[in-house]
């Protein structure tokens, strides 16, 4: 089975409102396994930056104005994602953005049918918890000391980790798949080895010394 985490970083909250999206990030999952295949797309917004979004991300107009259109990546995004389940926090609100922008071309909108949301897994598995990203890699222990502030690559990254756990745990499935292989390899009659049989018959000499020490025993039940 493969999956794609994925997360957008957008020049605002709403598309609607003509916010787009500057950042993409994608980890690749075959099996609930990270592969190391990952990608990194940044998207010249063709507009300004709100203080409050580059205040989340970092990412300024200056430096995304010689990034591509979104029109330009968009293939290269698509056939990546193509197929797989897509993982997203809060993914309702990614998808806005990416169906916004796929609109804008003409494109057909991601698959609904694709799509889980970590925020609605995690409520699921944890009642009365703190559901943001932050409070789930705290949760799990996961290193945030490179969060300084919101990338989608690194954000997918995280969430890649945070995913594994609320599936139950890290390498899901690895030790059980080690044990029926062993099992297995130790059921195969041509791996045992012969052992000579062991005599459980008593010697005559083990054999009187039980009969005197049954001669002692006086209105034996068995006799009755």
């Amino acid at each position: 089975m493969r999956e794609i985490v994925f997360d957008t970083e957008t020049t605002g909250l709403d598309p609607a409102a003509g916010h787009r999206v500057v950042e993409i990030g994608c980890v690749e999952l075959i099996n609930h396994m990270p592969t190391g295949e990952t990608r990194q797309w940044y998207v010249n917004p063709q507009r300004d930056m709100p203080e409050e979004a580059f205040n989340v991300h970092g990412l300024s107009e200056a430096f995304l104005s010689d990034k591509p259109l979104f029109a330009a990546v968009v293939d290269d995004f698509l056939n990546f994602v193509d197929g797989a389940v897509l993982i997203a926090h809060n993914a309702n609100f990614d998808m806005r953005f990416l169906n916004a922008e796929l609109a804008a071309l003409d494109r057909p909108n991601l698959p609904k049918d694709k799509v889980l949301d970590t925020i609605a897994l995690a409520r699921r598995k944890i009642s009365g918890a703190q559901y943001s990203l932050d409070a789930l890699c705290r949760r799990f222990q996961i290193d945030l000391s490179a969060r300084g502030k919101h990338g989608a690559l690194l954000d997918a990254e995280l969430l890649a980790e945070v995913y594994l756990e609320l599936i139950g745990g890290r390498q899901p499935g690895l030790v059980l798949a080690h044990d029926s292989a062993e099992n297995t390899a130790a059921a195969r009659p041509e791996d045992r080895k012969s052992r000579p049989p062991r005599p459980h018959a008593p010697s005559v000499k083990e054999d009187a010394a039980h009969r005197a020490f049954m001669a002692k025993i006086k209105n034996p039940i068995w006799e009755k």
